[in-house]
Order: C-alpha cells, then structure tokens, then sequence
C-alpha cells in the first residue's frame, strides 16, 4: 500500500481531485511552465532522451557527512538505535548520543583532500559518460547552497562548499552529463531513531540530542511528530506531515533550480503524488526551456509502476533484469558500501565488468558509486579498481558505448532462474563471475559485438551466429578481436561462428568479437 496516499491534504483537496481527473497542478504548487503538468496523464507522454541510451556508465559519488566517520552507510540512523554496531562505533569515538549526536558528525566532514578537477578527470578516462553527486541523503543534509535548509548544508556546515554546484562544474567542463541524487521523502521517518533513547543502562529513558529544540531543523521539529512515533516508524517509510511534505518539495525544487541537472535520481518511487509529480513535471519543463523546447532530463523511479509509460526511467537497486528490456533502465551499485567503510570489501574489477556487459546486453545503463571518505580522496584500492575499469574500457568502450541490444542479449539461457518481480531489486548478491561459456550481444550499426565474458584460449564458438541458429544473423563478413591489430581466421557454418584467437589476450575480463554483419 502507498502510505502516501490516505492522507487527505486539507489545502490541496481541490487539486488533489482535480490531478487524478487530470487537471492541472494544485495552486499551493507552482512549477515553470512547460509540456507537462504535476499530473501522470500529462506525464506520460514523456521519452528517455537519446543522451541516456547511449551513455551506458555513469559514477556517483554518494558522499556527505555520513562520510566523516568511515563507518558505513545510515550512519546517522544507526547511531541512535541502541547495540548498533555504529552506535558502538559512536560511543567508542563520539561520545553517548544524549550528548553528542550527528550534529557533532557535521563539522569532522571537512573534504580537506578533495580534488573535483582530478576526480572528474579519472572518471572520464574510465568511461563515465554522466556523473552523479549527492544532493541529499536521509540525514537530512543539503549538499549545495540550500535556500529551504539555511544551516545544515555544506556551504555553511562541514566543508563550506557548494558541493553539488562544484562537481557540476567539473563534470560539464568535459562534456560529461550532470545528475543528482536526492533521499530526502523518507528523512522524516528514518531519522526518527534520533528522538528515541536508550533503553538500558546508565542512559535509560534519557532522550537522544534529536528532541533538543534547538536542532528541530537537523532532526525534524519533535512537535510535529506523534508520540512515540520513533518506535514505529519505518526506515524507508513516507509517514509525514503536510509541513515535511511541502519542505520537501521546496527543497528539491531548489536543487532543481540552481543547478539544472539532467537526471534527477529519487530514492524510491515518485513520493507523495501532487509534491513529487509536481517535482518530475517541473524538472522536465525546465530541461526544455534550456533545450529549445527539447526535454533532455531523465527522472529515475524505483517503482516499475511508475515508468510503465513514460514518465520516468526504472532505476533498479543493486539488480539487474533477466531480458532486454524495450525501454532504458539503470542499475545503481557500489562497489562497496554506499557510504564510505574504512573496513568493507570491494567488488573485483571482474565482477564490474561483468555488470557492465550484462546490463548493457538488456538496454540498460550501470551508475557506479565510488564511496569517498569525509576528506573527498579515493582510497588505494578504490583507485586500482578504477584504473582496472578504465584500461578495459580502452580496448571495448566501442561496444558499449552507444550501442544498442541485438535480438538476444546471451547466447545461451541463464544458469540462475529469472528474477521475481519483486526480486528486481538486490538481486546481484550471489553473482558467480562469468566465464568464456557465457557470450553477451550489442549492436551498433551493421557491426554486432559479442562480448566472451573469459579468455577461452585458442579458439571461440557461438552458436548463436551460425547460419541456420533462430536468430538468423545472416552472413557475416568479417570478425575482428577489439584490441588486436592481427586478422583473425574464423568460420561460419550453419552450426556456429568459429574464431581461432591470437596468444595473448588484449585484455582482463571480458573481450570483444567485433562481428560485420551484411
């Protein structure tokens, strides 16, 4: 059930009928004019813009004052709920959090090592084709020059740096596209632990800094919560006010208005109907009036309902989907944790790569979060990661780049049966690497790429492309290994496309048969 739904907005009553009829958007919301209004009619007549579908990787940098304490992520949450292991964390380095709470956190978030121009330079060499910065996250923290959260942002607290204004500028500076990602619609709920206490020891029943009236504008005004609402509220509910609600949009709408980004990414679904329709409606319309009339936004929805026509983009956490889908979709990983975890454990260059071409095979683009430290520099091994993915990119980004999926995207059935529905969503744990059984297919003009996910030694068969296969890839005319000058020897027969392979391999992980198909 969408639980932002039952509640009857008092002030928007009369729009709020008017929208699901298809009227335009309640008075109480004001959004730039354009070709659509706050309404999912009008929304659907919405496309992805071609920018999207050929981009096929981009990295975010899921960074903020969480990031100070090198702990992991929902650390503002987690401090407050007693034997949590960041609660521990918290009181080992801290201090207790009736005293000293996430506000304390705010001012050790310095960026003292933060280098955009070098960081954005790196992350074009590895490909990145749009880049994406932390707008806000649940702690409730605006990353730019806020003008609805005047003191809890970084150009007035920790780094006093218009942080999202920043990396936009590096990122436009060399052509990349510029995104953002906001957390904000469930604030009111996940950070409702910090108005708890502990319920054992010498702190028992002692309220957290987060019912100090002197904060409400960090941890939310204590008045407009129900009693005890700590205890019941969920992490990733949207239970909130009408005043949180309007905030919320205030607050976006600004992020939108300063720094016109080009895909605006929401933790969840569109939240609460009128507000976040709203939101889509004016990102859109401000996207065209920078554009000619053009529409070059992308909005993302976790909710696949919402992105059925029109409308938005799917974005899938941590998951990838079993076939090509017609539309563009994107899945959003780490390579770690989201915040930044001085003692988690990095994916391997392998097992990006294969998320890459697996997601690129089904029409879809991998957003690659590159978790950064409190002070903005990556870590050695993030580093030799990035470094891996930028060498591999060099010899195959021709077949990832602004291509397209072919007729199937893997020459064989997958060994793991296809995810549920609602299994879409952190379905890449338990990922085994691929090897040179798998093959996965894209296109780009006459030429089909079919990448073998390992180095199968002397020679490769497809069966896929052989002459009679039912996916009927006609003749082919030549094949070429991507990174490998030589001419190869290859075969195509009824059966299959036979490839005898140089000695050496022209890369780590995955290569690329570049096949001319006539």
């Amino acid at each position: 059930m969408n639980l932002t739904r039952r509640t009857a907005l008092g002030i928007l009553a009369g729009g709020v009928a008017a929208l699901r009829r298809g009227g335009a958007q309640p008075a109480a919301i004001q959004i730039r004019k354009g070709p659509f209004q706050a309404t999912r009619d009008s929304l659907h007549a919405y496309r992805i813009p071609d920018w999207f579908r050929d981009a096929k990787f981009g990295i975010w940098a899921h960074w903020g004052p969480q990031s100070a304490t090198e702990a992991g992520d929902w650390y503002a949450r987690n401090m407050y709920i007693e034997g949590n292991a960041q609660y521990k964390f918290h009181l080992e380095h801290y201090g207790h959090p009736t005293k000293v709470g996430f506000k304390d956190v705010v001012p050790t978030f310095r960026a003292e090592a933060w280098d955009p121009e070098h960081l954005m330079d790196l992350y074009v060499k590895a490909g990145a084709k749009y880049f994406v910065s932390m707008g806000v996250h649940h702690d409730n923290f605006d990353m730019w020059d806020s003008k609805y959260q005047p003191r809890w942002n970084a150009a007035k607290s920790g780094p006093k740096k218009d942080i999202v204004g920043i990396w936009k500028n590096a990122a436009r500076k060399r052509g990349l596209r510029f995104g953002v990602s906001e957390h904000l619609s469930n604030s009111f709920d996940w950070f409702a632990t910090a108005h708890g206490s502990d319920k054992t020891g010498q702190y028992a029943g002692v309220p957290y800094d987060g019912t100090d009236a002197a904060f409400s504008d960090l941890y939310h005004g204590y008045e407009d919560m129900p009693a005890d609402f700590q205890k019941t509220a969920q992490a990733m509910g949207r239970v909130a006010p009408d005043r949180w609600k309007r905030q919320y949009f205030n607050r976006i709408q600004d992020l939108i208005d300063q720094h016109q980004p080009d895909l605006l990414y929401t933790d969840g679904g569109i939240p609460f109907e009128e507000y976040g329709l709203g939101l889509v409606a004016h990102h859109y319309n401000t996207s065209a009036a920078l554009h000619g009339g053009r529409v070059e936004a992308v909005y993302t929805s976790k909710t696949r309902g919402d992105c059925e026509v029109g409308t938005c983009a799917l974005d899938l956490e941590r998951g990838i989907v079993d076939h090509i889908w017609p539309d563009p979709w994107q899945t959003d990983t780490c390579i770690g944790g989201w915040h930044y975890n001085r003692n988690i454990h990095y994916k391997t260059p392998k097992v990006v790569i294969d998320m890459l071409v697996d997601i690129v095979s089904r029409n879809g683009n991998l957003l690659l979060n590159f978790p950064l430290p409190g002070s903005g520099k990556l870590d050695p091994e993030e580093l030799r990661i990035l470094s891996s993915i930028t060498d591999w990119m060099a010899v195959n980004g021709e077949g990832i780049f602004a291509t397209r999926p072919w007729k199937v995207s893997q020459a064989k059935p997958a060994a793991a049966p296809a995810p549920a529905e609602n299994q879409l969503h952190f379905n890449e744990r338990g990922r085994k690497d691929l090897t040179a059984d798998d093959i996965r297919f894209t296109t780009k003009g006459k030429n089909l790429y079919a990448f073998v996910m390992g180095w199968p030694g002397k020679e490769t068969s497809i069966a896929a492309l052989g002459a009679a296969s039912p996916q009927q890839p006609g003749k082919i005319h030549n094949v070429e290994l991507l990174g490998h000058k030589g001419k190869l020897k290859w075969t195509q027969d009824a059966a299959a496309l036979k490839v005898e392979l140089p000695a050496g391999k022209p890369c780590d992980f995955a290569v690329a048969l570049k096949v001319a198909l006539g």
